[in-house]
């Protein structure tokens, strides 16, 4: 009776099995054809939007830094891996709605010429598909790397325009004021310095907008990976400001006391170029020294959680 009761639920298991194999077969099965054809739209419907993304990544200085952007996503979306997967699988038909409103911000972008608004409906519908397939939970759990590719997107003209003359006219105004201070006569007209062998007109890029964007993108990047404390990271983006401008304001005096010592000639060209690298790392290690000092500041809630 034993053994033809032990045999009894044999068959009962291996079908209940045999049906959960089944089903995850199914919904995995599922899961693989919707991902097929979800991708399969964004190289129909973004082809040209990424040739031209990467052409101005390649083309353009100030953003160079986008191809770092996408592999710094991809690596923290691998680093994250056990926490998204550990997340709850429940799609939401809501995801339906948002890709429609990607494709229709990609429809209007294209028809009125804004590149800005085309790139941002990439990372709209990115968004609407993990919504669709994988749900909240799992979009919450990648919000960080997904949102992080937003560094990748050039501002609009528009917006890049209205920052950029105010920093220019900044920075004349600094590097003007402390060419006085070291005995340097300049004379200041608008974003222009008139020395007595030389004039130097303080464009865009001389204007801190370029360290700017690169800038506030390592930031993020470095006070995610170094950085717990939240406030610590605000405090890190919003001395960024001041870093890029007086970085880049040092570097116009230090054109001008070059040119007015040893011509004209030696502050452009080669010089010119390499003291913006060394500008740009100067910023990076004040950016690194700042975090340091914040670092040591600590706050009752902080080492009430930490302790």
């Amino acid at each position: 009776m034993r053994a033809s009761g032990g045999h009894s639920f044999q068959p009962r298991t291996s079908m209940s099995t045999a049906i959960h194999a089944f089903e995850k077969s199914t919904t995995d099965q599922g899961w693989i054809a919707w991902s097929t054809i979800l991708l399969g739209l964004i190289l129909i419907l973004y082809s040209h939007v990424l040739k031209a993304l990467a052409l101005n990544w390649w083309n353009d200085p100030d953003y160079s830094h986008g191809f770092f952007v996408v592999l710094f996503s991809g690596y923290i979306l691998w680093r994250q891996r056990e926490c998204w997967k550990a997340s709850e699988v429940k799609p939401s038909n809501f995801g339906l709605l948002v890709m429609l409103g990607a494709v229709l911000l990609l429809l209007v972008g294209s028809l009125g010429a804004e590149l800005f608004t085309t790139r941002l409906s990439l990372l709209v519908l990115l968004a609407g598909m993990i919504l669709f397939l994988a749900g909240w939970k799992v979009l919450r759990a990648i919000s960080f790397p997904l949102g992080f590719l937003i560094f990748m997107i050039p501002i609009p003209e528009i917006i890049y325009n209205q920052i950029t003359f105010p920093l220019q006219l900044l920075a004349s105004r600094l590097a003007a004021s402390w060419l006085e201070l070291l005995q340097v006569p300049v004379l200041r007209d608008g974003n222009i310095l008139v020395m007595s062998n030389y004039s130097m007109e303080v464009v865009e890029a001389c204007s801190g907008i370029r360290s700017l964007i690169t800038l506030f993108s390592l930031a993020v990047a470095y006070g995610y990976l170094a950085e717990p404390r939240r406030w610590v990271r605000y405090a890190l983006l919003a001395l960024i400001v001041p870093i890029a401008i007086v970085t880049n304001a040092i570097r116009i005096v230090g054109a001008g006391i070059l040119a007015r010592h040893l011509g004209p000639a030696i502050a452009e060209g080669f010089l010119h170029e390499f003291s913006g690298w060394v500008i740009f790392l100067s910023a990076l290690g004040l950016i690194f020294l700042c975090h340091g000092g914040l670092r040591h500041i600590r706050t009752g809630k902080y080492e009430t959680v930490h302790a």
